[in-house]
């Protein structure tokens, strides 16, 4: 069938929205990020250690704002270096996308920015730097990350509670999932009974895709038999269909029905690491398998362009949950625990992260003694 409107702007009208998972400081000086709104509908920006790793460490356009930071405060550590310039990073994409968040019901225009890695486990730690982050960035529009570890459940449900937005990163197995979505009911209904307003929040739940298959596929490429090829590259679609059916009935039943009563959002799926890492697979098989009302998908840049040329939009998201179940129930048959594989992947995660981080405070370091 011939294409007669941008696939990035079709995805919009079938209920979800794309962010972008992406951000340097010339996109918006540029006005890119500006027409990646107009021209593709992208209706928010997320980011992590590693993009802002890459960006900051791997370019020269932060080292003018650099001097000028260490000017004014010669004993600002590294830390405080970095917090500077991604926070001047985020508040002018969330200023771009301010026009956005006012048009939607409050849950679009959100521009991420994340906790430091080292405070995944960390649970006062990733409260009291997510308020400082939240009230130093003084916007609706802003999400703070916080990795969706054990620690993170509860960090979230305080911030919840606070009025803070906050995108819970990181997560992988449905059942961390289903703790991280009651937490942020139990958080809405403590700030609810304390007479607090509910409306302002938004919430994403980040859930990791492509990682799962390149973990799985991998077990599965190990027992070479039909039943484990047929489920090469399955298990991650599956997994997020699941987590989605979880979330239906959460937010749109009974135990949910008085908060959204009081103003409540609720706290939308976000397909994260949405790439194809396997050259087999189609490099939109992320976007396709996962497009369904009220989701959000945050989509790298390369992919993001992919989708734009080739992308055919469809609602599939709530199809197929009865197979889903049937698929990953047969890799319990063959011997595969999917639990501990997001177990890793968590752990995973977080280390990268930490390494990213690491890395930009190390470049940061040289880049700070060249300037001084």
């Amino acid at each position: 069938m011939p294409q007669t409107e941008n696939p990035l702007v079709s995805v919009k009208a079938l209920g979800q929205s794309i962010w972008i998972d992406f951000i340097q400081r010339s996109m918006m000086a540029s006005g890119a990020l500006q027409r990646l709104i107009s021209d593709d509908d992208i209706c928010g920006l997320t980011s992590n250690p590693s993009i802002f790793e890459k960006a900051i460490a791997e370019t020269d356009e932060y080292d003018a704002a650099l001097e000028k930071l260490i000017t004014e405060d010669r004993h600002a550590s590294d830390y405080d270096l970095y917090t500077a310039l991604a926070i001047q990073d985020i508040a002018a994409a969330a200023d771009i996308f301010a026009p956005v968040h006012q048009a939607s019901r409050g849950d679009d225009g959100m521009v991420s920015l994340e906790v430091s890695p080292s405070l995944a486990d960390d649970v006062e730690g990733t409260v009291k730097e997510a308020i400082s982050l939240h009230d130093r960035l003084n916007r609706p529009n802003v999400m703070i990350k916080v990795p969706g570890t054990k620690a993170g459940i509860e960090a979230f449900r305080r911030l919840t509670a606070m009025g803070i937005s906050v995108n819970v990163t990181l997560l992988f197995s449905i059942s961390r999932y289903q703790d991280i979505a009651q937490a942020y009911v139990n958080g809405l209904a403590e700030r609810h009974a304390a007479g607090q307003p509910l409306a302002g929040i938004s919430s994403v739940a980040s859930f990791f895709i492509s990682r799962v298959d390149t973990a799985v596929d991998k077990a599965l490429a190990g027992k070479d038999t039909d039943a484990a090829n047929a489920l090469m590259g399955k298990i991650a679609v599956a997994n997020a269909k699941l987590a989605y059916a979880y979330y239906d009935d959460l937010f749109n039943g009974e135990a949910f029905a008085a908060l959204k009563a009081a103003g409540a959002l609720p706290q939308r799926l976000l397909w994260a690491s949405t790439s194809t890492k396997n050259p087999d697979y189609s490099d939109v098989y992320y976007i396709e398998e996962l497009l369904g009302p009220d989701t959000v998908n945050t989509v790298p840049p390369a992919t993001l362009d992919a989708y734009r040329d080739h992308g055919q939009p469809e609602s599939r998201l709530g199809q197929g949950v009865s197979t889903a179940q049937q698929q990953v129930d047969a890799l319990k048959s063959l011997g595969i625990d999917l639990n501990a594989v997001t177990d890793q992947l968590e752990t995973e995660g977080v280390e990268q992260f930490t390494q990213a981080f690491d890395r930009l405070l190390e470049a940061l370091a040289v880049k700070r003694h060249a300037l001084t």
